[in-house]
């Protein structure tokens, strides 16, 4: 049997893709579930996740598992030892047969949104890490932490800035700002003591204060000062990051850069303040692509020769 078809799977904390290509890369077939993060979903979730995504990419490309010859599995936490061991012992269980290449999400981003490979990959939507690879194939990155260790300039550290700018401002320790009552009115809430019972709720929010920030925006442009300086706080963490990598691989000038996740990619002032502050610490960085859908990069390193 010719077992000719790609698997391409971008495996992250709010969403899992996985699409069906032919041996060209051309995608026949897509499916789609929720988060496939070990820690952020759970296990047992995450990987139910990831078999329903691989199955409904089949189904729409008229496949089946055992039609498919190479896959490459892009996942949140492929990078820590633990994590990979766990994932690889699922992968080969659930695709017999096939030969897996599993990779930490991160690097689809960069795959998919630079010319050659090498450069700086920035991933900002419900969480947000930076990743690099060199010409030479060495790597580094930054941030990747999870909410609860960092997480800067991510839909998620935005949402929580402008709940913190609304409880600073109604304690009067902070300025007045329109994301008071644009955010309650978004979550009908009556007041902003509501926030309470609805943050420290269990399980905890966390995408749903990530989704916060195309709100926070859509403030920002009608030229609240609050909702813009998330934004230019956004820019900077994540232009720090950056930084960091391009000086950890000695990378050459201009840097490569990709950008991914909802908040850099369907959002416009998150990526603007952060080419801002590259240009303010003198690192250039061009071309810069947007990447739409991630897991054309796993495609695309199974394509690389």
């Amino acid at each position: 049997m010719d077992r000719n078809y790609l698997l391409g799977v971008d495996g992250g904390g709010t969403q899992t893709t996985a699409l069906v290509a032919d041996s060209a890369g051309r995608v026949l077939g897509r499916g789609r579930a929720g988060s496939s993060n070990l820690h952020a979903a759970g296990e047992a979730a995450a990987l139910t996740a990831l078999e329903a995504a691989i199955t409904a990419a089949c189904r729409s490309a008229g496949v089946s598992v055992q039609d498919l010859g190479t896959a490459c599995l892009g996942l949140a936490g492929a990078g820590r030892p633990d994590d990979q061991a766990r994932l690889s012992a699922w992968a080969e269980l659930a695709l017999p047969g096939v030969a897996i290449r599993l990779v930490t999400d991160m690097a689809l981003v960069l795959a998919a949104g630079t010319p050659n490979g090498w450069g700086v990959g920035v991933i900002a939507g419900t969480g947000s890490a930076i990743f690099g690879c060199a010409s030479d194939g060495r790597t580094a990155r930054a941030g990747g932490w999870g909410w609860a260790l960092g997480d800067e300039g991510s839909g998620f550290a935005i949402g929580l800035g402008a709940l913190r700018a609304i409880a600073r401002a109604t304690d009067g320790r902070g300025p007045e700002t329109a994301l008071r009552d644009v955010i309650l009115q978004h979550w009908a809430l009556t007041n902003p003591e509501a926030l309470v019972a609805t943050v420290y709720r269990r399980p905890f929010p966390r995408t749903e204060i990530a989704a916060l920030a195309a709100v926070v925006e859509a403030v920002a442009e009608k030229g609240d000062a609050v909702a813009r300086a998330l934004f230019v706080d956004a820019g900077r963490e994540l232009a720090t990051g950056v930084a960091s990598v391009v000086r950890a691989l000695a990378l050459p000038r201009p840097v490569p850069l990709a950008l991914g996740g909802g908040v850099l990619v369907h959002g416009r002032l998150a990526a603007a303040a952060l080419i801002d502050s590259l240009a303010e610490q003198g690192l250039a960085c061009e071309p810069v692509g947007r990447v739409e859908e991630p897991a054309t990069g796993a495609l695309a390193l199974q394509l690389k020769k």
